[in-house]
């Protein structure tokens, strides 16, 4: 260990490498006494036993501090809302949108008059076009919509929910907590996976604020079940003068892949609907909340608000977003989990192709892939991958290289589901596998 701590170098050394000295003086100053100090402190735990490539380390953290850490990756593992990717791709026209946004825009100005506007009057006016909604506002997530509607109706009363809709949304956040967080007081009824009516009827009380349904949109329970008909539970909520609240998850506004509509649970009785931007919508990471006008307004005009409503940038990608949907197109997403087989062996084949002529051998497989985020779970996707035989460092330098190409490895097969790659894509990624091929040759 002494050995190891006397080995490291200083930071004078390491300015004059030959990796560092063209980079900015100031950036490699501070990367390498970060660096330095991570390194003595695997050291002192034991975790090395052998100095690593300390310049190179310090040359990916200036790139890190000048470059930022972001950017683009193919996503070959036909996990279609892929959290770790960034869930749902935007489409070219809410790109656009969101760009245009970006600098000076009428975030809250009315062009026609030149007088102060809403900013969420576009959103407002597409989700009541979507969804029958009287009013709506965005938040960053739909924990957050969740988060507001419960802080701004029930702080410090109760809330009634089923047992079977204390769900975990991922992350560790669970529904008690977010709750709590609130300020309300959960209050559960019924069992894990059976309740009814009568069990909300039971539990109400003079300190009970609203009833919550929670989707349980990352998980199914099956077998011996019942759940509570939604215009009865509403009208049970409404007779007591209480507001039923509805988290959607994943929001699909049409009803599609069997999942409730945002349209069909306000047309049912609830007072608010919340849901999530980047599932099912295919839109920004953003919460909706579309409802009954007086239930949206007061939670519009609550402090907590302020603090979790979107900026410009990503109201623009929410607003050209729900105009896709409204103009009847499909973004990305749908498109993706909705392709047939036929479509995606077509795609399977040309990649396939092309792999084939660079010289790279490779097989088409039918598999299984996951819509992810937690939306639609249990239900496999059917698709065709493309095979290479590979390891975790083929995969690795995938990974690393530009563009970077994100597949699915296992039992030394890498998959290239073409679910999730567009045909542009298919090039790019054929000429990565050659590279990746070349490197690996040379080291072997």
């Amino acid at each position: 260990m002494t050995q190891l701590y006397r080995s490291l170098p200083g930071v004078d050394r390491l300015l004059e490498d030959p990796q560092l000295a063209e980079l900015p003086h100031d950036l490699v100053v501070g990367a390498a006494r970060h660096v330095l100090a991570a390194v003595r402190a695997d050291i002192a735990e034991g975790r090395i036993t052998a100095l690593p490539d300390i310049p190179a380390r310090v040359a990916a953290r200036v790139a890190l501090l000048s470059e930022g850490r972001l950017r683009p990756v193919i996503n070959a593992t036909g996990v279609v809302v892929h959290t770790n990717l960034g869930r749902s791709p935007w489409d070219p026209r809410v790109v656009s949108a969101a760009m245009g946004a970006a600098g000076y825009c009428n975030l809250e100005l009315e062009l026609q008059t030149g007088k102060r506007g809403g900013r969420l009057s576009g959103v407002a006016a597409l989700m009541e076009q979507l969804a029958g909604s009287e009013d709506a506002i965005v938040v960053n997530n739909c924990a957050a919509a969740v988060l507001l509607a419960l802080t701004a109706l029930a702080r410090g009363r109760e809330v009634i929910v089923s047992r079977g809709e204390l769900v975990e949304i991922g992350g560790s956040f669970r529904v008690p907590e977010v709750i709590a967080s609130g300020g309300a007081v959960l209050v559960e009824v019924g069992a894990t996976n059976r309740t009814r009516v009568a069990d909300y009827a039971a539990a109400i009380g003079p300190d009970t604020a609203a009833i919550l349904r929670v989707h349980p949109s990352n998980f199914r329970v099956v077998g011996f079940t019942e759940e509570p008909d939604r215009p009865a539970l509403a009208a049970l909520a409404h007779e007591h003068g209480l507001p039923m609240l509805e988290d959607l998850g994943s929001g699909s506004l049409d009803g599609s892949f069997g999942e409730v509509s945002v349209r069909s649970a306000l047309e049912q009785g609830a007072d608010l609907v919340m849901f999530s931007g980047d599932k099912l919508l295919g839109g920004p990471q953003a919460g909706l909340i579309a409802g009954r006008r007086e239930v949206v307004q007061r939670l519009r005009k609550h402090p907590l608000y302020r603090a979790l409503r979107v900026d410009k940038v990503i109201l623009a990608a929410v607003e050209q977003t729900l105009a896709l949907h409204a103009r009847g197109e499909q973004p990305p997403t749908l498109a993706m989990i909705g392709a047939s087989m036929e479509q995606l062996s077509s795609r399977a084949q040309a990649l396939s192709a092309r792999l084939s002529a660079l010289g790279v051998d490779n097989r088409v497989e039918a598999d299984i892939g996951f819509v992810g985020g937690g939306a639609l779970p249990g239900q496999g996707l059917e698709t065709w991958v493309v095979a290479v035989d590979g390891d975790e460092r083929m995969a690795r330098e995938l990974r690393l290289g530009s563009p970077a190409v994100v597949a699915r490895l296992s039992d030394g097969v890498l998959r290239f589901d073409v679910r999730t790659l567009t045909d542009d894509q298919l090039e790019a990624v054929a000429i990565r596998m050659v590279d990746v091929g070349t490197v690996r040759d040379s080291r072997a």
